[in-house]
């Protein structure tokens, strides 16, 4: 194993041989892969932030959600390279085990359990303010206690609990069986966003964009304590944005990764894009944004105050069988961080067990869901979407850096995709993730600094022990002579 100031790295060969020795089953091609990326990133955002983002910035979060695009658009070149040039699980945990060493490595990983993991929380809370609300239109009450946790008054939020462990089961089940529903449900919910952009669109109103930046650009804190601006809005709005990184978890289980992975992740943010903008400027178009800010379920609300209950309460009910996509693509990719984690003895490595039935790591899926649903049961929307960006904007700075160092000391090896001006992009990425970064509240970065030392704590005292690279080891499956 070579050596850094960061602690050992792995050598290129020797994750390929995990894929070969000790690999999760092949079973996607392609079209899984795009769907699973417009899963992820469809419905974060449009179907739950736009509300967030036009409280942040006003008519501005157009821009912002342009910016957040920009600025994962980079990151997605780096990581349709590394992605193809190490086919192995573990998305930005592994390459930066590879390029830079096992310390930062643990930081990173630590990190995308904020991404995946309260992701997938944030999601469940958003799927529940759109069961509530089309319930409530059916003339359904459920108990206010059991609607919010003990930040809003009540006990749990029962519905997002439930949805959450029921995308586990489903995972648990099997990879190939999940993406295949993934597929069912991103197509109902281009659907659902299709119908939204027809209904709306001829209320559009060039009034309702003025003043378009009432905010202005920069980050602010107003009298009561909200960040407000154009930057802070795409601090948030970022949170739209990610989940293509999600495909490049699943690089063990692509069947051709050199030509799937490409098309996957670059595929699915150049749809993704294309339908934020014209659903956002749709939605910031037909309705004062002092009328929409904060809605936990926007387009509905668009819909009904356009006098068109019906389809309102037809895009919350796809919204209600959509939205759980992003919560399955989420929780897949930290469960497949967590494996390789525990495969590589930072973790448990009882962790990493893979059923030889589903063929599917079914321990740590579990222990994954388990978490997710502890998290959207007690906490809010926007305060889980700002801490999951700072562990996503970390993972991106990472993989920008990974590209470029990797370009120096590895410039032998075959990159079946090789981002365009690799140095101008990765650095680009850097910059734009570090500005995200300190655009998000100060409370948010106390409490990402608080998580990441904890973390750095546990590495300490468990995990650097029983790393099986600090012991000159392979992984479970890998050869001596791989190393």
């Amino acid at each position: 194993m070579a050596l850094s100031i960061w602690g050992p790295r792995k050598p290129l060969d020797a994750g390929n041989a995990i894929a070969e020795h000790h690999r999760l089953r092949k079973t996607l091609g392609w079209p899984h892969l795009v769907a699973l990326g417009i899963g992820a990133i469809v419905g974060t955002g449009i179907y739950t932030l736009t509300g967030v983002g036009a409280d942040r910035a006003g008519p501005a979060v157009i821009l912002a959600f342009l910016i957040a695009g920009s600025v994962c658009a980079c990151a997605a070149l780096c990581y349709a390279e590394l992605a193809t040039m190490i086919p192995t699980s573990g998305s930005a945990y592994t390459y930066t085990y590879t390029a830079i060493g096992e310390l930062l490595a643990w930081v990173v990983g630590w990190s995308l359990i904020l991404e995946y993991s309260v992701a997938c929380s944030a999601v469940a809370v958003g799927w529940a303010a759109y069961l509530v609300g089309w319930l409530e239109s059916a003339g359904i009450a459920l108990p206010a206690m059991l609607l919010a946790g003990p930040h809003a008054g009540g006990i749990i939020n029962l519905p997002a609990v439930l949805v959450a462990l029921s995308i586990c089961g489903l995972l648990i089940a099997g990879t190939r069986e999940s993406a295949t529903v993934n597929i069912i449900l991103v197509v109902i919910k281009i659907t659902a966003l299709g119908a939204f952009v027809l209904l709306a669109a001829p209320a559009f109103s060039g009034e309702n964009l003025e003043p378009f930046m009432p905010y202005g650009f920069g980050s602010s804190v107003d009298a009561d304590g909200t960040t407000r601006g154009v930057m802070a809005a795409a601090a948030i709005v970022f949170f739209a944005f990610y989940g293509f990184d999600a495909v490049a978890t699943s690089a063990e289980e692509t069947k051709n990764p050199g030509r799937d992975l490409t098309i996957g992740i670059v595929g699915s943010m150049a749809i993704c894009t294309l339908i934020y903008v014209l659903v956002a400027v749709t939605a910031i178009g037909a309705v004062d944004h002092l009328l929409l800010a904060g809605s936990s379920e926007p387009l509905a609300f668009v819909l009904r105050f356009l006098d068109h209950p019906v389809a309102a309460n037809l895009v919350a009910l796809a919204a209600l069988i959509a939205l759980p996509s992003v919560i399955l693509v989420m929780m897949y990719g930290q469960s497949r961080i967590f494996f390789v984690m525990a495969r590589d003895g930072l973790l448990p490595q009882r962790l990493s067990k893979v059923s030889p039935k589903t063929g599917t790591p079914v321990l740590i899926t579990a222990v994954t869901g388990i978490f997710v649903a502890a998290v959207a049961g007690f906490f809010r929307l926007d305060e889980i979407a700002e801490l999951a960006n700072a562990g996503t904007l970390l993972a991106f700075i990472a993989v920008g850096a990974c590209v470029m160092v990797l370009r120096r000391t590895r410039p032998d090896v075959k990159r079946a995709f090789r981002c365009p001006a690799a140095y101008v992009v990765g650095t680009l990425t850097i910059i734009g993730c570090l500005y995200l970064i300190f655009s998000l509240p100060g409370l948010t970065l106390l409490r990402f600094l608080v998580w990441n030392l904890i973390g750095i704590a546990v590495y300490f005292l468990y995990s650097r022990a029983r790393s099986l690279a600090g012991k000159g080891r392979p992984a479970p499956g890998v050869p001596e002579d791989a190393i």
